[in-house]
């Protein structure tokens, strides 16, 4: 009994834990970007995704796969695996290395859709030149053979070899799924190789998986395989953290294989959800009901599901499509994903999608080679062409604002009109109302908020302090006045950090509940730059000239400097040097009686590898606990005056000796991290603030402001 007892508790141990996504800051919903490539993913987490407060980035397939030209590159060839080397249309080993790092460091999480129910159903070489051969079951670069397959094995008991029938578990489970080589993951070898590959990417820095086809593998192989895979890696998650798993299993009922028999082993996407949303947008179930959806609408519990509007199978009609609101019914479905993350159930993800002209087939936007194209930005932050870019529309990001500001919070006051009109709040974080009716919804409702002026976050963002889009006005009773027209966005939804006179919070990536610092307050920043042997980094700041009256040339009489002192020590003779006499974050280069060698303020070279043989504290450069990234982020730990910034803001630009020269002018945003927060004025500048921990990089536009 006791042996039992420890085996319940260890299974049920590791549930739990791979349900946890593994977010920075709890953050709640992850994105799709179907088919990006790994060095546009990593600029999008920097320049949008971490500032919006998105918790990370499903990415497509990473291992080698098939390359089919008939038809022309099509989407679902990622899903033909050939082996496990990290090299796929979306890029190679070390671009998607490069891409995880750069994501973790602004606290956006990867999550790996991998593959490894089959192998490809064809002949051919693989995205990363292996050769292998379907026909015969040689996969060479795994190595798999006609040995690791159940077709051979004889666990197929259709007539076939492939599913002929879905009523038949083992058939479902054993057999070939439209040609697809399906793996034996009953054996040891198979599970070990899975295994291997999912502790590779675990060793990179992801943060979990979305597993591919789940109802065709036997949940018991997946439980062995997911106990040969290792805890997550500590240079970026807790010691002890598991890896977030996500099974796709499509359950609509009517089959004898349903999700939850896949609970044990993680989340499981829920494909329930976007359909029965779907029917209650397009006015078949009335929105009236909707104020217990979830569980008690036959779907999965809280904890387990994973929820979706649409995914890149059945938004093409493929994976239990059929019903489904996608882009191609925009008004459809800015309504659908405004409930989705304002409603408490489930763990959220958003689709980000490319256009495929009705042939759904169709692989991303590329060239006449079939080579992925780069999103395109537009000025209003939208995307261009063929990239959907869902995620980038206002009233979809924001709402992933409101989820992150919501959470934790109960439903509450819910009201219907009996029909299409629904409105509820979570507890007195947020509020909205939905107008899905042929006519205005035109009510004062009890949001259960705190009073003040609100920003309507569909029709405009908080910016400054001052709202750009429609306003609402919650009185001290809680009650507001909503007019909500039944236009193209037909929502109103508002949230305490996006209040007229504030500065944001986690709808733009870091709460900011801090009160401006006062007097010195240690500073500590960061600049991620590569860097070779006899390259050094310098900054030059204090406050905009633009900004401030009384700026002149010189550090020592000049309103835009600002006094600091050093903190860094050790036996680093060099930034010794340099420090020495640095009595201000200033922009007119060396002081009077600082090294005329300078070119400003002094940044020492910085690595997270605990066993480097440099301390920072001691050698004045190598290793410090304040770096939780990687090699080459330049520091420098300071303590400056707050009040002679800006409401605790303070500009900086790098300088990279015996290389780049100076940085170009920078456009940042909001800024991530357990601090984060939004700039008060605007300039071509790095922002940071006095007494965090500010970190960026070099000629990008990410911030991340974290406390000790």
């Amino acid at each position: 009994m006791a042996v039992l007892f420890f085996l319940l508790t260890a299974l049920l141990g590791l549930a739990s834990a791979q349900w946890n996504a593994n977010t920075a800051y709890d953050r709640q919903t992850i994105v799709h970007l179907f088919e990006w490539k790994w060095t546009d993913i990593a600029d999008e987490c920097e320049r949008f995704l971490a500032p919006y407060g998105f918790g990370g980035v499903q990415v497509s397939p990473a291992n080698e796969h098939a390359v089919i030209w008939n038809p022309f590159r099509p989407w679902w060839e990622r899903y033909q695996p050939v082996s496990y080397l990290l090299n796929s249309r979306s890029g190679s080993d070390a671009d998607f290395r490069e891409m995880v790092q750069r994501c973790n460091a602004v606290g956006v999480r990867i999550y790996v859709d991998v593959v490894f129910n089959h192998m490809a159903a064809i002949d051919g070489t693989g995205s990363g030149g292996s050769s292998y051969s379907a026909s015969s079951l040689n996969y060479p670069a795994v190595p798999y053979s006609s040995w690791d397959f159940n077709g051979p094995s004889g666990n197929c008991h259709s007539g076939s070899g492939e599913i002929d029938s879905y009523q038949d578990v083992n058939q479902v489970r054993n057999c070939d799924l439209v040609g697809l080589k399906d793996l034996d993951t009953s054996k040891d070898y198979v599970r070990q190789s899975v295994a291997d590959f999912l502790n590779e990417l675990i060793s990179i820095g992801v943060a979990g998986f979305r597993v591919d086809a789940c109802k065709h593998m036997w949940p018991g192989d997946l439980g062995a395989i997911f106990g040969k895979v290792n805890d997550l890696n500590t240079a970026y998650f807790p010691s002890g953290s598991r890896p977030f798993v996500y099974q796709e299993v499509i359950d609509q009922g009517g089959e004898p294989i349903t999700a939850d028999e896949y609970t044990p082993y993680g989340r499981v996407t829920e494909f329930k959800y976007g359909l029965k949303l779907a029917e209650g947008v397009r006015g078949s179930n009335q929105l009236k009901g909707f104020y217990n959806f979830g569980e008690a609408w036959g779907m999965l519990a809280d904890g387990s599901a994973v929820v979706f509007i649409d995914n890149h199978d059945n938004q093409r009609g493929h994976g239990g499509g059929g019903g489904i609101i996608n882009f191609e019914e925009s008004r459809l479905y800015k309504i659908a994903n405004a409930f989705m993350l304002a409603y408490p159930y489930g763990f959220a993800r958003v689709m980000s999608s490319f256009n495929f002209h009705g042939n759904t087939d169709a692989g991303p936007p590329s060239d006449g080679s079939g080579n992925t194209d780069s999103p395109v930005i537009n000025s209003d932050g939208t995307c261009a062409g063929d990239w959907m870019c869902e995620h980038r529309w206002r009233q979809i990001r924001n709402m992933v604002g409101f989820r992150n500001t919501a959470y934790g919070e109960q439903l509450t006051n819910w009201w219907d009109n009996g029909n299409q009109q629904i409105a509820f709040g979570r507890g007195n974080k947020a509020f909205i109302a939905i107008n899905n009716d042929g006519y205005t919804l035109s009510e004062t409702l009890q949001t259960g908020l705190p009073s003040g002026v609100y920003c309507d976050i569909i029709t405009g963002d908080l910016d400054s302090g001052s709202c750009t889009g429609s306003t609402v006005s919650v009185d001290n009773s809680g009650y507001a006045y909503f007019n909500v027209i039944n236009g193209e966005d037909p929502v109103v939804a508002i949230h305490v950090d996006a209040m007229q006179g504030g500065d944001g919070g986690d709808g733009g990536g870091g709460s900011d509940p801090q009160p401006d610092p006062s007097g010195y307050q240690r500073t500590v920043i960061f600049i991620k730059k590569q860097t070779v042997s006899g390259q050094d980094l310098f900054i030059r700041g204090g406050i905009d000239h633009n900004q401030r009256a009384g700026c002149t040339s010189d550090a020592g009489s000049s309103n835009c400097a600002i006094p600091i002192t050093h903190n860094i020590g050790g036996t680093n003779s060099k930034f010794n040097g340099w420090k020495s006499g640095d009595d201000f974050l200033d922009w007119y280069g060396a002081e009077s009686d600082q090294s005329q060698t300078a070119e400003g303020t002094p940044l020492v070279w910085t690595t997270n590898q605990a066993g480097y043989s440099a301390k920072v504290d001691s050698d004045g450069y190598g290793y410090t606990s304040l770096n939780t990234w990687g090699d080459h982020y330049w520091m420098v730990d300071l303590n400056m005056d707050c009040d002679k910034t800006e409401n605790g803001w303070f500009e900086i630009k790098a300088f990279l000796t015996n290389g780049d020269g100076w940085e170009s002018d920078r456009a940042q945003g909001t800024c991530g991290g357990s601090v984060g927060g939004t700039k008060g004025y605007s300039s071509g500048n790095h922002f940071g603030r006095c007494g965090y921990i500010s970190v960026f990089e070099f000629n990008s536009n990410s911030c991340t402001i974290n406390s000790f």
